[in-house]
């Protein structure tokens, strides 16, 4: 067991740098997917939506990679990327066929859920540019040896693209860890993008290997079981019931198996429907657990990206105090306001999050 080494703040170009891909979502507002005549579009993506929180929100200077085909709808999600202060000089661009057949951006068309009706994600996203970069389209080595980073974030969803963005993933880590960058990974499970990639072996195949890679992983309980294989005896059962306990035990077995884990982080979520959720997060470092605080009867207005906002605020914690019980106070609280807002990305303010953190409520400002 290790605590975190961090570059000092000033020492490198950025502060955190993500790796994945960046797509249109179409949100049908208060609609349904199937019946609507107009979406609203957003961008999103796991990976980046962690950038995006750690620039918009905390200030910090971060950067994407990630790959569009150069075409008006590319240079569309570009435009989201810049209107949220993300640095965009490291995307990759592929030529455009005409028709998208070979190349194109991805979107996701996502409805909110309400009540009893849960939120629903419908992915269109094959042939997109992201999944289709190499080992060696990124010049890692000038990234982080030259210009300097002191965060990488990655995660399965990028991983579960097509057969070469794990060797991207792995190429990336490998340099990062030379430098001296810390890595972090959420797992995110997806079972609708490994079916067409070798399924559940094949997840646990790919994920375990960049594990090796990992400083800090992020990821629920399914992430732990279905990515890495990982199971404790009436899990099913007991992680409903006893969430903080369940996730404890999984966390000592996954640091056992994986001693290169220096954190790893969660958010606990109890859904009594699509409106309202109980919410608060747990993160382990250095052998010692550190929950957040807990909010009952949370009231949800978009779920999605909620998770990859707690990734962002547990990660400002680390760059800015490298503290876990500050980083994932920062975590719980920066993900609860994302998900008051619609949209993947959150329109939180860094001091409404310090005011959460503090215990502040929700009574008007004049």
């Amino acid at each position: 067991m290790a605590k975190l080494t961090i570059k000092e703040a000033g020492s490198c170009l950025y502060d955190e740098v993500s790796l994945g891909e960046v797509m249109l979502r179409l949100d049908p507002g208060d609609g349904r997917i199937r019946t609507t005549r107009e979406f609203k579009v957003w961008e999103g993506g796991g990976e980046y939506n962690v950038a995006r929180g750690l620039r918009r929100c905390f200030g910090l200077k971060t950067a994407v990679v990630t790959a569009f085909p150069e075409n008006e709808v590319g240079r569309l999600a570009e435009d989201f990327i810049l209107q949220g202060g993300v640095d965009t000089t490291l995307i990759k661009w592929f030529p455009f066929d005409g028709t998208g057949a070979a190349t194109r951006v991805g979107l996701n068309f996502t409805e909110r859920g309400f009540g009893v009706r849960g939120a629903l994600g419908v992915s269109d996203r094959g042939h997109s540019a992201a999944s289709q970069l190499t080992p060696g389209d990124i010049d890692w080595e000038y990234l982080f040896a030259d210009l300097g980073v002191r965060w990488f974030h990655t995660g399965g969803i990028f991983a579960a693209l097509s057969a070469t963005t794990p060797l991207v993933v792995e190429e990336a880590m490998l340099i990062a860890k030379q430098n001296g960058v810390v890595i972090s990974y959420d797992l995110n499970y997806r079972p609708s993008l490994w079916k067409s990639n070798g399924g559940l072996k094949a997840c646990q195949e790919v994920n375990r290997r960049l594990a090796q890679y990992v400083d800090v992983m992020i990821g629920n309980e399914e992430d732990f079981t279905a990515c890495l294989g990982l199971e404790i005896e009436g899990a099913d059962h007991q992680l409903n019931a006893l969430p903080l306990d369940g996730f404890k035990k999984m966390i000592n077995r996954a640091v056992s198996e994986f001693p290169n884990f220096k954190v790893c982080a969660t958010t606990l979520r109890t859904v009594k429907s699509a409106t309202f959720n109980d919410w608060s997060a747990i993160c382990w470092h250095d052998g010692e657990f550190y929950q957040s605080m807990e909010m009952k009867d949370l009231m949800i207005y978009d779920r999605v990206g909620g998770g990859d906002s707690f990734a962002s605020g547990l990660v400002y914690g680390f760059l800015t105090f490298n503290d876990a019980q500050k980083a994932v106070n920062f975590g719980c609280a920066h993900g609860a306001l994302a998900m008051t807002t619609p949209g993947d990305t959150s329109m939180a303010t860094k001091a409404e999050v310090e005011n959460i953190v503090k215990g502040a409520g929700a009574r008007v400002i004049r």
